[in-house]
């Protein structure tokens, strides 16, 4: 089978047990046999297959169609043979599962037609349930068999960054909206974060229970907040988030860019793994996040572009910094960036496989 062509006749063999796979034990902060890598949005824009098999498919369709999520989730793991899955979905799917008018624009990202603002608007925010996202089941279910010994990471947006697209109405730079809200009504913001909550821990509870082996919280825009606010008006949430998971017994995730001021309270959160984007050396954010917690990270993405000296070089100081860490789980410092030659992924696997062989 050819890495364009979407399987669609699948047998289900017994799963080798993944718990001891190199990116489970480095997120429990066991021995491995080697730093494990995985990048964020490693399936996706940067992959050729992708971009054949996504023609013509809108993001959100293709959100929604397993045996395309099952292709494009694997395509990296085929291509570049890094230690991990991540489901290939988006931090919206949940909110347009529950009948949120959105839509993801090309080269701007997901717009809310009617954001929310108003206490009345908190009533559009239903529960959300396994009913709402079958296709997530079914996906999940299909990669998991199709996986054998490598794991599966699921994911879902944090409540902070999605109540951001839903008061801005779409990316905002400044997030004016979001914070008017949370500073001028704090009672509000509490209440919407709280029922965003429960949807993300719904939709979290559904990637696992099909067979997903860790989860990744993405709060990608609440680097924009002081860790004052941060503590008082977004840890409540994130930390029910984690904690509506935790009898699952998974590793949990914790990601954000521009948080070197909040890894601490990131990890405060529940995470068993903080990831850490590229603007702290590893060393340092495992001093600012404490003890008890493993590391992910965190190459600059725009190194891939420097050539293979220069990426080698920036390598050797990302896993040099992470020498001492109780666990270590290597990953770009945020997203894999759409231009960025698939070869230098490869590459980069390899060589962190070779250096860290114990």
């Amino acid at each position: 089978m050819s890495a364009n062509e979407i399987p669609t006749d699948r047998s289900t063999p017994a799963r080798p047990d993944v718990q001891q796979s190199a990116f489970l034990r480095a997120c429990r902060r066991e021995p491995v046999p080697h730093t494990p890598v995985w990048f964020m949005r490693q399936a996706g824009r940067s992959l050729p297959e992708y971009r054949k098999v996504r023609e013509g498919i809108a993001m959100l369709d293709s959100c929604m169609q397993p045996d395309l999520v099952t292709e494009i989730t694997l395509q990296p793991v085929r291509r570049h043979h890094v230690d991990a899955a991540i489901f290939f979905s988006d931090i919206v799917v949940p909110l347009k599962a529950i009948g949120i008018d959105l839509d993801i624009k090309p080269g701007v990202g997901p717009v809310i037609e009617r954001p929310i603002r108003s206490r009345a608007d908190l009533d559009r925010l239903r529960d959300l349930t396994p009913e709402d996202v079958p296709y997530v089941t079914e996906a999940v279910g299909l990669l998991t068999a199709e996986l054998g010994a490598t794991p599966l990471i699921g994911f879902a947006g944090a409540p902070f960054t999605l109540a951001s697209y839903l008061v801005e109405g779409g990316p905002s730079r400044n997030h004016e909206h979001t914070k008017a809200l949370m500073y001028g009504d704090p009672q509000l913001w509490a209440d919407l974060l709280d029922r965003l909550a429960a949807i993300t821990s719904a939709f979290l509870k559904v990637q696992i229970e099909a067979g997903a082996s860790a989860v990744q919280l993405f709060d990608s825009w609440v680097g924009a907040l002081a860790p004052v606010d941060y503590r008082r008006s977004v840890l409540p949430a994130s930390r029910k988030v984690f904690a509506s998971v935790a009898g699952y017994g998974v590793p949990r995730i914790h990601f954000g860019v521009g948080t070197g001021e909040l890894l601490h309270d990131l990890g405060e959160a529940g995470a068993d793994v903080v990831g850490v984007d590229w603007r702290v050396p590893l060393d340092e954010a495992a001093r600012r996040v404490g003890p008890g917690k493993a590391l992910q990270g965190n190459l600059d993405p725009a190194v891939l572009f420097a050539g293979a000296e220069a990426v080698a070089a920036k390598t050797g100081e990302v896993l040099e910094a992470a020498r001492g860490l109780e666990g270590h789980v290597f990953n770009l410092g945020h997203g894999v960036l759409p231009d960025t030659d698939p070869d230098a992924l490869t590459r980069l696997v390899a060589d962190v496989h070779e250096r860290t062989a114990r």
